[in-house]
């Protein structure tokens, strides 16, 4: 009798529950409409940011941190997509880092489009196919993606927000011990990622490059004696079992990942700025501009140089640097 009446008073909380979530989606549409009246961006980075941190204020446990994030993560998903129909464009195919790193941000209510290339996340914003799209710019052990820098030369697209994802690598297979693999598939830069791991315990496997760790997982979901080095969400899409989580040498490899959209981001009291400039061909010209940023205490968190394209050896400078623009 006991735990049937603590169970009925969970249902009467769930309840209790469903109707409040319900009455801040109907004042989230409210608040949808006069954004549109305005004129204004439905999504608000720094609108995101404060709730999370009143929830974390008003939190008095036991359910951790972490958990009640993820569970407004996909109320506000929802209330975002009664807002107004979102789409995302996303460098595909489902269930690569790109992909995990927008359902971290955007939540699993809103309307993904997977494309092919960074080019064509830029193409789908630009276009209007897209309101957001997410590509990534910088890993923490192998540096910037240039691509991602030099399609900026040409584009429109303004940064929104970033996403910083912990890359993890997981060995997936049909198979239940990894005594029975004798191939891998993974990207040649995700095998790389695990050598440390794979030497010690499968040494003698074949590596099979692929063009991703989505595709690997495909190819080991048809293939027995076959494993595949991807995300640990690819073994639920693909049906594999998990041999091994978090097989990377380095676990602090991280990724930063941009949001990019057609309007510019409003403050958020904790902003960050990118910009691309170009210097004259000169002696001591770069050193001149980065003594603007020194002169007005500017901290500069990241500096690239790529070639503008234009002529040989002329150069495109991409700083981030702290504060809104």
């Amino acid at each position: 009798m006991k735990l049937k009446n603590l169970r009925e008073k969970v249902s009467r909380i769930d309840g209790q529950i469903v109707n409040l979530i319900n009455r801040r989606a109907q004042e989230v549409v409210r608040i949808g409409d006069i954004k549109q009246q305005l004129g204004r961006d439905y999504y608000h980075p720094g609108q995101e940011k404060e709730v999370y941190r009143r929830i974390q204020e008003a939190n008095r446990g036991p359910i951790p941190p972490s958990a009640l994030r993820a569970i407004y993560r996909e109320i506000m998903s929802g209330c975002l997509a009664l807002e107004k129909k979102i789409v995302i464009a996303y460098l595909g195919p489902p269930a690569t880092f790109t992909h995990l790193a927008a359902i971290s941000r955007f939540g699993s209510s809103v309307e993904y489009l997977q494309v092919s290339s960074i080019n064509d996340v830029f193409s789908e914003v630009e276009t209007g196919h897209a309101d957001y799209g997410v590509v990534p710019i910088e890993n923490s052990t192998e540096g910037a993606i240039s691509n991602t820098l030099d399609m900026f030369m040409t584009s429109n697209a303004k940064i929104c927000a970033e996403i910083l994802l912990r890359i993890s690598h997981s060995l997936l297979s049909k198979e239940k011990s990894k005594n029975d693999i004798k191939r891998i598939y993974s990207k040649a830069e995700v095998y790389g990622q695990c050598k440390i791991w794979l030497r010690a315990n499968l040494p003698n496997a074949e590596f099979v490059e692929t063009s991703s760790t989505t595709k690997a997982a495909e190819i080991a979901a048809r293939e027995n004696n076959s494993a595949a080095i991807a995300s640990a969400i690819a073994s639920q899409i693909y049906g594999l079992n998990i041999i091994k989580n978090s097989i990377e040498d380095i676990h602090s490899n991280v990724t930063r990942f941009l949001v990019i959209g057609r309007i510019e981001a409003q403050k958020s009291g904790e902003d960050k700025t990118s910009i691309m400039f170009s210097t004259k061909d000169k002696v001591g010209s770069l050193h001149e501009v980065l003594g603007v940023f020194r002169k007005y205490r500017i901290n500069l968190s990241m500096i690239e140089s790529r070639p503008s394209r234009k002529k040989a050896w002329d150069y495109y400078f991409f700083t981030d640097c702290e504060g809104h623009m």
